[in-house]
């Protein structure tokens, strides 16, 4: 009998989260990136809380935890998503969703450099493929980064990667056992909704609230709702059904999803060089990541 539970988590993971960087492309339209990045983290701190109450599951993790937790949220949200939100106020959706699916390079070298990970050439050649879309995506665009605010983008969009692979890479150094995954995450949604708040009105030069459009405002709930919790709960439903390796593979169908809605939906331009540069970037961080417990038929008992 098939897991028709698992099949909604699967397809929940994959199109929320290929819709992600669409989504954040509408909202900063009228909001600026770090209200939108503050309160998507918060709310989703919120809802987090309330379903943490009504398990009866809310409680105090300790200073320990609490310090790993910030840092995790310093890295991968405050950082990672915040960055990648202010980016896109330049960079359109699509090219940000590509570069985003680059992260696995840093990750790869800094393994390399921290004695987590062996050389190999497959995954040299992987990384060759990945550095090979980077160009093809410049090649034709190289005139865009004259402009300060075009190029100050894609800076911050290098730097949200950075911080993605940074979280990945600390996450493999510590080895820490997850424990209450939803406890956790609150308090990481927490530490990057302040903080992101606080930076949103120091650096937001024009925040008239009443410039917000409903549109705007919709994309910024539907991120917080679906983007942060919904999918977060699916994505952790799959890896008790299926092991963490056939999981991963959401990560491409994204990628091909998120572009295709920004061609669709937004009437992004997508150029012959950049669907070669998305197969060779795609492509090479399938490459990196490969492993043959993909394609088997494996399931983990719950």
């Amino acid at each position: 009998m098939k897991d028709y539970k698992l099949t909604l988590a699967v397809c929940t993971v994959a199109i929320v989260w290929g819709t992600t960087f669409l989504s954040i492309r509408v909202a900063v339209e009228t909001i600026p990136a770090w209200f939108v990045a503050g309160i998507r983290q918060f709310l989703a701190a919120i809802i987090m809380f309330l379903i943490l109450t009504y398990r009866k599951e809310f409680k105090w993790i300790g200073w320990t935890n609490l310090k790993y937790q910030f840092i995790f949220s310093l890295l991968m949200l405050v950082i990672a998503n915040g960055m990648t939100t202010v980016a896109e106020e330049e960079v359109t959706s699509s090219l940000t969703s590509l570069i985003s699916a680059c992260s696995p390079i840093l990750v790869f070298f800094g393994s390399l450099a921290l004695g987590l990970q062996k050389f190999s050439w497959r995954a040299f050649a992987g990384v060759v493929l990945c550095f090979s879309g980077i160009l093809f995506i410049f090649w034709d665009g190289i005139n865009d980064l004259k402009n300060p605010d075009y190029a100050l983008g894609i800076l911050f969009l290098f730097i949200a990667i950075a911080g993605w692979a940074s979280g990945t890479i600390f996450t493999k150094k510590l080895n820490l056992h997850s424990g209450n995954i939803s406890l956790n995450l609150f308090y990481q949604f927490l530490f990057a909704g302040i903080i992101q708040i606080i930076f949103a009105f120091l650096f937001s030069g024009d925040y008239n609230f009443g410039n917000w459009s409903l549109k705007s405002i919709s994309a910024m709930l539907y991120l917080s709702i679906f983007g942060s919790v919904a999918a977060f709960f699916a994505f952790h439903y799959a890896l008790t059904k299926v092991s963490p390796v056939q999981v991963s593979i959401l990560a491409y169908i994204n990628t091909v999803i998120s572009i295709f809605l920004s061609w669709l939906i937004l009437d992004e331009k997508i150029s012959a060089k950049f669907i070669i540069a998305a197969v060779l970037i795609i492509v090479g961080v399938f490459v990196i990541n490969y492993n043959p417990a993909m394609f088997k038929k494996q399931k983990i008992e719950s």
